[in-house]
C-alpha cells in the first residue's frame, strides 16, 4: 500500500497536479504514516524526476513551474503536521533569496525559490527590490547557510558585488555562501566578484545549493 501512495506522489509531482499532491498528503497524515519517509520516498524522487525531464528538453518553464506548486501544495500539509517534531532530517539547509535593490524582477527568482523549497531547503524570500543591509540581517536572524542574489538587469547587478563586499566589512564572508543569477550574470561574473557560484536556470540553482550545502 505505501509504495503505491508513494507511486502516486511522485506521479502527481510529474503531472503538476497540485490538488492530487496536497490530497494524498492529507491521506499520509491521516494513515499515520512516517512523514518525513513520505516526503523522501513519494515527493523528492516526483521533484528530481522533474529536474531530469528538464535536463533533457521534455519539460519546458510552465511544466517546472506547475511541479515546483504542487511540491508546495503538498508541504503545506505536511509541515503543520512535523512542527511539533525535530524535522531537520528534511532541511538541507536554510536559504535566503531575493532581487537586489534596485530590481523590480520577480519571475525568475520565484521560481528559484519554489524549487530550492522543493528541493528540501528553508526558504526565506525577500522579494524584489531588497536592500542589501536586509539580506545579511535576515541570514543572520534565521541562520542560513546560503545568500541567494537575483538581478536581471546590467545596471543592478553590481549591487551582487556591493553584496560580497559588506560581507566581507563586516567579517561575515565565510559564514554564508553566496549564489547569482539572472539575465546579465554568469560564472566568470560570480568569480570575478567572489561569489561562490552562479545558475543560469532554477534546477541548476538547486543542484548547486546542495552541493555548497554539503547535500548533494
Amino acid at each position: 500500500m505505501k509504495d503505491d501512495l508513494y507511486r502516486n506522489m511522485k506521479e502527481a509531482i510529474i503531472a503538476g497536479d497540485r490538488a492530487r499532491a496536497a490530497a494524498l498528503a492529507r491521506d499520509a497524515v491521516g494513515s499515520g504514516l512516517d512523514l518525513l519517509e513520505v516526503i523522501e520516498k513519494g515527493y523528492v524522487p516526483g521533484i528530481q524526476r522533474v529536474g531530469e525531464l528538464w535536463e533533457e528538453g521534455e519539460y519546458f518553464l510552465p511544466e517546472l513551474i506547475s511541479s515546483a506548486e504542487s511540491m508546495k501544495a503538498a508541504m503545506a500539509v505536511l509541515d503543520p503536521e512535523l512542527a511539533g517534531r525535530d524535522a531537520k532530517a528534511r532541511t538541507v539547509g536554510k536559504a535566503v533569496i531575493g532581487t537586489v535593490e534596485g530590481d523590480i524582477h520577480d519571475i525568475g527568482k520565484n521560481l528559484v525559490a519554489s524549487m530550492l523549497q522543493a528541493g528540501g531547503f528553508e526558504v526565506h524570500d525577500l522579494g524584489a527590490d531588497v536592500a542589501l543591509d536586509r539580506f545579511i540581517d535576515k541570514a543572520e536572524a534565521v541562520g542560513a547557510d546560503l545568500i541567494c542574489l537575483s538581478a536581471l538587469l546590467t545596471t543592478t547587478m553590481t549591487n551582487q558585488k556591493r553584496l560580497v563586499g559588506l560581507l566581507r566589512e563586516r567579517g561575515l564572508r565565510d559564514k554564508y555562501k553566496v549564489l547569482v543569477g539572472g539575465a546579465p550574470a554568469s560564472a566568470k561574473w560570480a568569480e570575478e566578484i567572489g561569489a561562490d557560484g552562479y545558475a543560469a536556470n532554477a534546477v541548476s540553482a538547486v543542484k548547486l545549493a546542495k552541493s555548497l550545502a554539503g547535500r548533494d
